[in-house]
């Protein structure tokens, strides 16, 4: 009875041996198991932090990519007005260029004596029609002697050159009884068509007296009749002088 109940106690013994080998080896399990769920857990929320920050970063880059594509096409509106406006000062520079460069058509020549009102009124005339086309119309008033309110009234006008003519040689008429006046006239004409010809270089002169007054087409007249005057040799001048172009007769102002 003894030794059954020994033997039962060593049972028990070692019964709870493995017990509480079991309980170490499930609480170390559980402990392994608990470590790894931590890790794990701390790894999702390490890989939850890195995407959060990754999809902040793609919002901003977005966001950059935005502003990017936003300064790009008002950069690409600022090029197109810069480009516009360079354009538009080529042109005018260009065509400021070819005003410069471009040959005029003929010199225009007020003839003037003594009769400053009739100087006035004949320059008024021509700036009227003259001032868009300039240069290709130079103007120019040529006075023969000295009357003080004709050479004032010539250079008040900022838009002719003037030049003055001072003849003091004797005049000796060919024959008797012949005016001197018309041989001043002369040598005045020969003096101011040399300076336009060969001191200006011009090829072409329009001569007009102190007393005229042009037309609207005055100068659309003597731009068409240039070409036949340099093709045909047989015509020396063109002339726009009518003798009935008076306001009492013309009832057309263009003709």
């Amino acid at each position: 009875m003894g030794k059954v109940f020994c033997d039962f106690r060593f049972l028990l013994l070692v019964a709870a041996g493995v017990f509480i080998y079991i309980q170490m080896r499930l609480f170390a399990t559980q402990s392994e198991y608990a470590d790894r769920l931590a890790a794990a857990i701390e790894a999702e929320n390490h890989c939850t932090s890195q995407m959060r920050s990754l999809i902040d970063q793609i919002s901003l880059q977005q966001g950059r990519i935005v502003a990017l594509e936003e300064e790009r096409k008002r950069r690409d509106q600022e090029c197109g007005q810069m480009k516009s406006l360079v354009q538009d000062l080529e042109r005018k520079d260009l065509q400021r260029l070819i005003d410069k460069v471009k040959v005029p058509v003929a010199a225009v020549v007020i003839m003037a004596c003594n009769r400053a009102d009739y100087l006035e009124r004949t320059i008024n005339s021509v700036l009227k029609y003259q001032r868009p086309i300039s240069s290709r119309y130079p103007l120019f008033v040529s006075q023969d002697g000295s009357d003080p309110d004709v050479k004032s009234k010539a250079l008040s006008y900022d838009q002719l050159s003037y030049m003055q003519h001072l003849d003091f040689e004797p005049v000796h008429p060919e024959r008797p009884g012949e005016l001197i006046a018309y041989y001043k006239i002369a040598r005045h004409y020969k003096w101011a068509l040399d300076q336009l010809f060969y001191k200006h270089n011009f090829s072409r002169v329009i001569i007009l007296e102190d007393d005229m007054e042009i037309a609207p087409d005055f100068f659309d007249y003597f731009e068409a009749t240039a070409t036949l005057l340099d093709k045909d040799k047989s015509i020396m001048a063109v002339s726009s002088w009518n003798d009935n172009g008076q306001k009492q007769f013309v009832h057309d102002p263009c003709k």
